[in-house]
């Protein structure tokens, strides 16, 4: 069976390798070309590419999917099967030159989550568990009928770095069930629910502000499922703090500074908390050790933060050097 793998990051690379090692022949392995990157902006190669390179196959990046000669050489492969895992949306000129089928593996059990950021999405609207389908490729995105479903816990320690990793490796065993199954030519077959479906559109920076009037448990998820990348942010004091990790506070006491004191950084022994602000939605407390944010319903708080042009540290570590001022 000759099987073309379409895919670029990371999320990508345990599915092509379980391939290689069942001994599975890939004809190509189809990725986005190579672009600037991190602070430096120097030009890199995808995740995936690296890894078919060191694995000496052939490797295409198109820039444009309908491009006549990307379709010609696919048309040259004579390819069975076209697997797909974390790349772009592919049009019908192209997914319908396999001979067999053209199926993707996709990171929600759908119909729910259909769209780009699924397992971010998941966990920010706090779900208990979640899972990977393959699924045949359809003209519209991500309706396909679906071949294999398998599910996933979520964990209440769990954000979309944990999460991400553990569906990377379980949608790797899922694709290699799924073409186990094609090549049997014994495929079960599920249509999916459209009444059920959901999005889940891009991340964008809008999604990614912290709206202090909302719930803690809310934004506690909205923290969860944006981190380590590319993380739920709040704005104070003219300079922007991300937000990687945070505690819901069932109870917190504290008592109110003295009227000839609001302005002080520090409190006496016998109160616990040096008060920023009167204590509304968005209102920070803060110890020597600790930083907590009183939030629409409860208090939250900060584990894990970032001061702009700093490096990622914990509060202690913060507290070290800067307060909120």
């Amino acid at each position: 069976m000759k099987i073309v793998f379409m895919g670029t990051p990371e999320f990508a690379i345990p599915s092509l390798e379980k391939l290689l090692e069942s001994g599975y022949t890939i004809s190509a392995v189809v990725t986005a070309p190579d672009k600037e990157r991190g602070r430096g902006k120097q030009v890199s190669p995808s995740a995936v590419k690296e890894f078919a390179l060191k694995s000496n196959l052939e490797v295409l990046t198109p820039s444009n999917l309908k491009d006549e000669t990307f379709i010609n050489q696919l048309k040259k492969m004579q390819p069975d099967l076209f697997i797909i895992v974390a790349f772009r949306i592919l049009p019908k000129e192209v997914y319908s030159i396999a001979k067999s089928c053209a199926f993707n593996l996709h990171g929600s059990l759908l119909p729910k989550y259909r769209g780009a950021a699924p397992i971010q999405w998941s966990i920010i609207n706090g779900e208990k568990e979640t899972g990977v389908t393959t699924f045949y490729l359809e003209d519209k995105v991500d309706t396909g009928n679906i071949i294999l479903q398998e599910k996933i816990e979520i964990h209440e320690d769990d954000d979309f770095g944990t999460l991400h990793d553990k569906m990377m490796i379980l949608g790797a065993d899922v694709v290699l069930k799924t073409v186990k199954l094609i090549e049997s030519g014994n495929v079960p077959i599920t249509l999916q629910d459209n009444t059920l479906a959901s999005p889940a559109p891009k991340i964008t920076k809008e999604i990614c502000q912290i709206d202090w009037n909302k719930p803690a448990i809310e934004i506690h998820n909205l923290v969860r499922g944006l981190s380590p990348y590319p993380a739920a942010y709040f704005s104070y004091d003219g300079k922007s703090y991300k937000v990687f990790k945070t505690k819901i506070i069932e109870n917190l006491e504290f008592r109110t500074l003295p009227t000839d004191r609001q302005n002080e950084n520090s409190i006496d022994e016998n109160s616990p908390f040096s008060i920023l602000h009167s204590p509304l939605s968005g209102s920070i407390l803060q110890t020597t050790k600790e930083i907590f944010v009183n939030t629409g319903n409860g208090f939250l708080q900060i584990l894990e933060l970032q001061l702009e042009g700093r490096k990622r540290m914990t509060t202690e570590e913060f507290l070290r050097g800067y307060k909120l001022p």
